[in-house]
């Protein structure tokens, strides 16, 4: 048993990330928790289409309402080597329900005659008191407060000090509601090190640590732009596990003899992860500027951060409502032969067309929104697109409609219309027609701390959670830095795709994506600072963009953050798009040229 295993306050604290959302494969955990050398064990699961679907769980069984598959697949396999290791931990699964989700383990412990004590962290949940919000202002659109009827859930992200609160009282498993992702790492430290609310360079340490981990194999290769490097081994990819020091600084490895790769590039994507504003990143328990962030390769598939700089809290708590808002539906068909693009389209049009005939007759509204993508095409990258023929394409329909009644008609013509199709027309069939579903909202608003109580129970006892003594974030100006000129004299210029000369990764909040740049070398920076200007990435997104774009310059890393807003169409399960996340974001950016000089490509052997 590891000696910080009762939070002894040691120099060192080993924190593995082991989940990124509900669903996430549990095959790499036995050797996470064997052979990582762990204290402690943690597990993300939630997002703002999770805590939806989690509501509609627990409004149809009191019970339920939290992810399962936390227990089944994650927990119960691995209890002997987590006991065996003396690892702790701490998960967000308990969704909508964290203490029915409690309850569930301790009868798990009790068949396997463990006397492990569980916490819980609940107080986020704010859906009984949901007519107090009425007239609340969505906090990105102004946008009113939805009618209380469609409202799905409603929570407040709360931070890591009540889960460190659970840690000091004894419990060897922390189930929460809805708490920021970093939370769970950052409350680890807290406990372990003792780390004050004041402390706020140390809580935006730990809390970038909890960022790192919290898309598990995302910092250990997943989504890597060099992906061809682990390739051959992506099915055996490790673990994150983040080394936290007492003053801050850590080191970042992965499950050893495991897959995957650890540098400088691949936990550089992750920082630039879905974060905006880097000097501002906004957190409960500390505003973290991660600008100056600093990542050194420190050995074989080890990295050594450190450079985080923390600010006073907010005053608020972030509160999401998820929303219900009638209905979409859509399906996927193949298309093969000359012209399949243009066989696709006529035919997806002539599918929506009906559709709004047979409503009309019907006397229902017609389709909403009506979303037709031709995947094959390469109208995802817009401008970008070769305009070469393409002789096999899917073709995406999607709608939306107040009934899902309207739904089923779109998703019946889809496939009923096939005998008057262009030729080369084919469909997979697995289990029959898609079926309608709702459509899920986000509305996002501020509520003074003051009036949300976090409250923490482990097993049968009561704990008090420590005031967190800052509390009003101060309003400086940020110093902005600015991104490198251009040397005056660079010599003969030439056009590369960005790729080559940097690493991407984009991802989404809400209706906004956000797409981080790194550059391979630092004098690389300059050149993709001159061509990638906002104008340059709007132009590349103009296809989807409806709001206006933003660039961040973070020295620390070399690198620019992008985020553009109102682009996802509605985001998440209310886009109809196929990307409703941004996830390719990254990818198509890539592929834009940039203007850097033949003789730096050929000193860097680039």
């Amino acid at each position: 048993m590891r000696a910080s295993r009762a939070g002894s306050g040691g120099q060192v604290v080993s924190i593995g990330g082991a989940s990124g959302f509900w669903g996430e494969s549990a095959a790499g955990i036995p050797a996470l928790v064997g052979r990582g050398n762990l204290d402690f064990l943690v597990f993300d699961y939630l997002a703002e289409i999770t805590m939806s679907l989690l509501a509609r769980a627990r409004a149809s069984d009191e019970t339920m309402g939290y992810a399962p598959d936390f227990i089944s697949h994650a927990l119960e396999p691995n209890l002997e080597a987590l006991q065996k290791n003396g690892i702790r931990v701490l998960s967000n699964a308990g969704g909508m329900n964290p203490r029915a989700c409690a309850d569930r383990i301790r009868t798990l412990m009790d068949e396997a005659g463990l006397g492990w004590k569980v916490g819980v962290v609940e107080g986020d949940d704010l859906c009984d008191r949901a007519d107090h919000f009425v007239g609340a202002e969505e906090m990105f659109s102004g946008a009113a407060f939805p009618e209380i009827w469609r409202i799905a859930s409603i929570n407040a992200y709360l931070g890591a000090f009540p889960i460190a609160a659970a840690l000091d009282a004894g419990a060897d498993i922390v189930i929460c509601g809805r708490v920021v992702d970093s939370a769970l790492t950052l409350g680890a430290c807290i406990h372990h090190f003792g780390w004050s609310a004041d402390a706020l360079d140390k809580l935006a340490c730990g809390s970038l640590a909890g960022h790192l981990l919290e898309c598990s194999t995302q910092a250990t290769g997943g989504n890597f732009t060099d992906w061809e490097k682990i390739a051959d081994d992506l099915g055996n990819i490790g673990h994150p596990i983040v080394d936290m020091q007492a003053d801050g600084s850590f080191s970042l490895r992965k499950t050893p003899g495991s897959g995957g790769l650890v540098s400088r590039a691949t936990v550089g994507e992750q920082l630039l992860y879905e974060i905006e504003d880097p000097q501002a990143y906004v957190l409960p328990d500390v505003t973290c500027d991660f600008s100056d962030v600093v990542i050194e390769e420190d050995g074989d598939n080890q990295v050594r951060v450190h450079g985080a700089k923390g600010t006073a809290p907010p005053e608020n708590y972030k509160i999401c409502a998820t929303y219900n808002d009638g209905f979409r539906g859509g399906n996927l068909l193949i298309f093969c032969g000359i012209d399949a693009a243009g066989k696709a389209r006529r035919y997806a049009q002539s599918v929506v067309d009906r559709s709004n005939r047979i409503l009309a007759i019907a006397g229902q509204p017609a389709l909403h929104d009506a979303q037709i993508e031709v995947i094959g095409d390469e109208s995802h990258f817009g401008k970008g697109a070769r305009t070469a023929a393409t002789r096999e394409v899917a073709v995406k329909v999607a709608a939306r409609h107040e009934d899902s009644a309207g739904i089923n008609v779109l998703l019946r013509e889809m496939v009923g219309g096939a005998l008057a199709a262009p030729p080369g027309l084919t469909m997979f069939s697995a289990g029959g027609r898609p079926k309608p579903s709702p459509v899920i909202r986000l509305f996002s608003f501020l509520l003074p701390k003051t009036d949300v109580h976090a409250v923490v129970r482990v097993d049968d006892q009561d704990v008090d959670i420590p005031a967190n003594g800052s509390t009003a974030n101060d309003s400086h100006i940020l110093d902005r830095p600015e991104v490198p000129s251009v040397p005056d004299s660079a010599g003969a210029l030439m056009d590369v795709p960005l790729v080559r000369v940097a690493w991407a990764r984009s991802g989404d909040k809400g209706n906004r994506a956000n797409i981080g740049v790194m550059a391979r070398h630092p004098d690389l920076l300059p050149w993709i600072g001159q061509s990638m200007t906002e104008e340059r990435v709007a132009d590349a997104f103009e296809h989807f963009l409806e709001g206006r774009v933003e660039r961040f310059y973070l020295p620390g890393l070399h690198a620019l953050n992008f985020v553009l807003h109102d682009v996802l169409g509605g985001g998440g399960i209310a886009s109809l798009r196929n990307d409703p996340q941004g996830k390719t974001y990254g990818q198509i950016l890539l592929a834009q040229d940039v203007q850097v000089p033949a003789e730096l490509m050929e000193s860097l052997g680039l």
